[in-house]
């Protein structure tokens, strides 16, 4: 694919002069791609860390062109279709081409390995497999046909990265239809998430979820014309469409960032006059240290940093406002619900530090105690919601039973406080998962792999708090009788040959002195356990 690159001058607040204001009632993808390019063709949307632009309209001529192309090939209304592609201008080209022929589409983060994409690719069905080929030193055409042989019939897989196929826009059938409000709208999208056992679950969405989330996302953070956001994590990633409606919906562009290193991403940001910038906890962090490196002046026009998919203790807040004079605009959501609550740049700065926000428009989040009846402001229970961004069930329906109440509501599995001023504190989780860098990992699945190690007599998988990462996964081992205790080195290596990703082995090893705490019926106390070690000098 030949990528256009137009001379637009600078990028920084380049909104349209006259904007006709925010989009926010298309229902699909393709709607609100046609209404903005409408609104405002010439208006910068992609711009990459090699400083390549797409106008409005260059990005929608791109993307006619290459869901021509996918449809010469086969690729029509339903056609499942698996992609793991990094984060660049030829992602966004191929998942709005897959929207414009109605396709049923399930972005895998490009870290996921063997065990994942094979699991994934088989459970959808996928008849097409995009990939970049070698990328970052790692071959995912060949994962993919490893992970793939014996199947029958088997996907067609595709390079997705510099040339795109191509074909020609007139023989494109018609745009899916938009679906009016209250009917079922058919399901787009298939996510993956880990969630709380050893298979991912696959989370079912429409166009329509997810564009409630980015209209919501976009209204929290006071989005407009003269922002220029930033999309330095995998736009795989739920958080990827969320962040693609909210520029559209309010006309502003964003700067991708392929292979993520602060100190080039900064410097790309700082090139196109990023207003908004984020992504995690951790990114928060690097994004601190490199910005004290240049004595707090790399990022002018900056006014928020905004993010979500991991605990941020109220002193990154304070750190970030003191040292860069922003403030962390954070957020909570899940794949299940994109986005639940988030934070407000008018928010006061006790509420930004120490709650996810308020609840987005359109979410309705209850809180429930453990005897079933609603909190009060100020007491603990289960956060549950509903509304027009939660997903639409599981692809395995048996995991549905106990995700929703009596009254329909999603049972999140995290433990919250909703204050009186409706903001919404996380206290922990029901659910025994870790959010490390905002990714889910289960306990157990690697408990699994740990448990199959001739000295491991009983393992039990924790998460820890980390400044940089959230939490951080910790192993803690009972050694089996007459073994000697497992080493770090050993224990990875188990990791790595079950085929777990890399980001999934834990970076702390604890061998535990005597047999694991338990209770009276034999469970594994893992409270004990985080109490223990999370004290523990780490590194």
């Amino acid at each position: 694919m030949t990528q256009q690159t137009p001379d637009l001058g600078p990028i920084a607040n380049a909104g349209p002069a006259a904007d006709p204001g925010p989009i926010t009632d298309a229902s699909t993808f393709w709607e609100l791609l046609e209404r903005r390019v409408a609104a405002s063709p010439d208006l910068p949307l992609l711009i990459d860390d090699t400083d390549r632009v797409l106008t409005c309209r260059q990005f929608k001529d791109q993307v006619e062109r290459v869901a021509a192309g996918l449809h010469d090939l086969g690729v029509g209304e339903g056609t499942a279709v698996t992609w793991e592609l990094p984060t660049r201008i030829e992602t966004l080209v191929v998942s709005f081409a897959l929207s414009r022929l109605g396709a049923v589409q399930n972005p895998i983060i490009h870290i996921y390995r063997h065990r994942e994409v094979g699991f994934c690719i088989r459970q959808t069905g996928a008849e097409f497999v995009i990939v970049p080929g070698e990328w970052n030193g790692f071959d995912y055409r060949a994962m993919v046909e490893e992970v793939t042989a014996g199947l029958d019939p088997q996907p067609t897989i595709l390079i997705g990265y510099d040339d795109l196929p191509e074909g020609d826009p007139a023989t494109l059938p018609s745009a899916p239809t938009s679906v009016p409000p209250g009917q079922d709208s058919p399901v787009r999208w298939l996510y993956y998430t880990s969630g709380t056992t050893s298979d991912p679950k696959g989370v079912k969405h429409t166009d329509q979820t997810l564009i409630a989330a980015g209209v919501g996302l976009a209204k929290a953070l006071g989005a407009g014309p003269d922002d220029v956001g930033t999309i330095a994590f995998p736009y795989s990633h739920i958080g990827g469409p969320d962040y693609i409606v909210m520029m559209l919906v309010a006309g502003f562009p964003a700067v991708l960032i392929e292979k993520f290193a602060p100190a080039s991403a900064m410097e790309a940001f700082a090139r196109h006059g990023a207003t908004i910038i984020g992504g995690s906890t951790a990114f928060y962090q690097m994004y601190l240290a490199e910005d004290q490196k240049t004595e707090g002046a790399s990022l002018p026009h900056l006014r928020a940093m905004a993010g979500g998919g991991a605990p941020k203790p109220p002193e990154i807040y304070y750190d970030v406002l003191e040292k860069m004079g922003v403030p962390i605009a954070h957020g909570y959501g899940m794949t299940e619900c994109p986005m639940i609550c988030q934070g407000s740049p008018t928010d006061s700065d006790q509420q930004l530090a120490n709650t996810e926000g308020a609840p987005i428009e359109g979410c309705e989040v209850v809180i429930v105690k453990s005897d079933g009846l609603v909190a009060a402001p100020g007491e603990e229970g289960e956060v549950r919601v509903s509304g027009p961004m939660l997903f639409k069930g599981y692809t395995d329906p048996a995991l549905e039973a106990d995700a929703f109440d009596s009254e329909g509501r999603f049972r999140t599995g995290d433990l919250a406080v909703c204050h009186a001023d409706g903001h919404v504190t996380l206290t922990g989780r029901v659910k025994d998962i870790i959010i490390r860098k905002g990714e889910n990992i289960s306990a157990k699945e690697i408990e699994d792999v740990l448990y199959a190690h001739p000295k491991v007599e009983n393992a039990a998988v924790i998460g820890l708090p980390d400044r940089e990462r959230g939490e951080r996964v910790c192993a803690v081992i009972e050694t089996a009788p007459g073994e000697a205790p497992l080493t770090f080195d050993e224990m990875a290596r188990s990791c790595t040959d079950a085929g777990l990703m890399r980001q999934k082995t834990p970076e702390q090893l604890e061998i535990h002195d005597g047999p694991l705490p338990r209770n009276a019926t034999m469970k594994i106390l893992k409270y004990e356990l985080r109490d223990l070690y999370k004290e523990q000098p780490w590194p």
